[in-house]
């Protein structure tokens, strides 16, 4: 069983959860056919230390709410074993 931790509360996934999980993300990126090939530029470009890493999100009736981080070294390591999960094993 997979474990993610949410701040102090884990999360557990059975293998039922994580196969609709699969389904999920197939559909997203059949949706979203751009933002894969984005993330993997990103992956393959710009993830260095130092790298500010900003995100906006416009609501239907045009709010925004924004953030950035700039990426440590440590922030590279959790998206490498993320991007990899076979090799935190």
């Amino acid at each position: 069983m997979l474990n993610f931790s949410r701040g102090d509360k884990n999360m557990n996934m059975n293998p039922m959860m994580f196969m609709q999980l699969q389904q999920r993300i197939q559909t997203f990126q059949q949706d979203h056919p751009k933002f894969v090939p984005f993330l993997m530029a990103i992956k393959d470009n710009a993830l260095q230390e130092g790298t500010v890493l900003g995100v906006t999100v416009t609501t239907p009736d045009g709010r925004k709410i924004e953030s950035n981080i700039k990426l440590t070294a440590n922030d590279i390591e959790t998206i490498k074993m993320m991007s990899d999960p076979g090799a935190m094993n």
